[in-house]
């Protein structure tokens, strides 16, 4: 065998080691500054770049998480409640911090996302639902103390559920020998939607720039909005009562304009050439409020994906 063939089979077989170390790699995640580590830079760019008409929640997240990561000591966990009409965001930023934090983002094993409709479909199982949420988080912040719990459709969690674990969003050291301060818990919910929609309406009316809305503008009626709403997941729940919320994150209602954005940008992830025309068209037969002056898109941009298909 001539020495030029066995450099080959030894850099082959180096290769193949290398292809099986990266593949167990990146299989066994684990809770350390390899896999979790936070990304400003990262997150700041992404919900200035992809992050469409919601300059309040944009501020907020990035201020709220980037103070949180930084601190080598925090107090109680992070917990941010997110709250706007469908299609204007949330899930979207919920992702980005995800991703901003964690190697594998959203299919990390220590991100785990609870939707109210599948995981806890009957109001009859509350008592067995409670119990199985606390052991749940208990056993994966046991398991990596920096983990994050998303809870989406809020607005359709049976009234107390959510209080169950109003002890691991507190001001404790531990409990039972556990530390939830470096957690993070992130509400994903359309109550409110309306009264923050309203507060847009108002300053459109009064012929005020949407950029002159701030988060004083909106928070305290939001957080009144969603504490005395019977269908909001946290009705007179202690969580906002004991000002366990650390930030109520209002996503605005979207324009025409933030629609066609995101239409752009849809077709791009569709691996095509960004087409105006045909944007324009599709964002044109959505549905507006107030009916007459098409101001605000009733729908956002959830809907987008699958209506390009139809104008494409």
């Amino acid at each position: 065998m001539t020495a030029r063939v066995s450099l080959l089979l030894v850099g082959a077989g180096l290769a193949a080691l290398a292809a099986i170390y990266c593949y167990f790699y990146w299989k066994n995640e684990a809770c350390n500054g390899n896999w979790i580590s936070f990304n400003r830079t990262g997150l700041k760019r992404d919900l200035k770049q992809k992050l469409y008409g919601q300059h309040v929640a944009a501020e907020v997240v990035l201020k709220a998480v980037t103070g949180f990561m930084r601190s080598q000591n925090p107090k109680k966990p992070l917990v941010l409640s997110l709250h706007g009409w469908t299609g204007t965001g949330k899930n979207f930023v919920s992702q980005l911090i995800a991703e901003n934090i964690y190697q594998k983002g959203m299919t990390s094993s220590f991100v785990h996302l609870f939707t109210a409709t599948a995981h806890f479909p009957h109001e009859a199982c509350v008592s067995k639902y409670k119990t199985q949420l606390l052991e749940w988080i208990r056993g994966n912040v046991s398991i990596c103390p920096r983990s994050m719990f998303i809870f989406d459709e809020m607005d359709k969690m049976h009234p107390g559920l959510i209080d169950s674990i109003k002890p691991y969003l507190d001001f404790y050291d531990n409990l039972n020998g556990v530390s939830y301060r470096q957690a993070i818990f992130i509400f994903l919910s359309n109550a409110g939607g309306e009264s923050i929609a309203q507060v847009a309406l108002d300053f459109w009316k009064d012929g005020k720039p949407r950029p002159d809305i701030h988060l004083k503008d909106l928070e305290m009626a939001l957080s009144l909005s969603v504490f005395n709403n019977k269908n909001s997941g946290l009705w007179h729940t202690s969580l906002i009562d004991k000002n366990l919320v650390d930030y109520f994150v209002p996503f605005l209602p979207l324009e025409y304009k933030h629609v066609v954005q995101c239409g752009l940008a849809e077709m791009v992830s569709k691996g095509r050439a960004p087409d105006m025309e045909v944007v324009e068209t599709m964002a044109r037969d959505l549905n507006y409020f107030p009916k007459e002056e098409r101001v605000f898109s009733t729908q956002g941009c959830k809907v987008i994906s699958s209506r390009l298909d139809f104008y494409i």
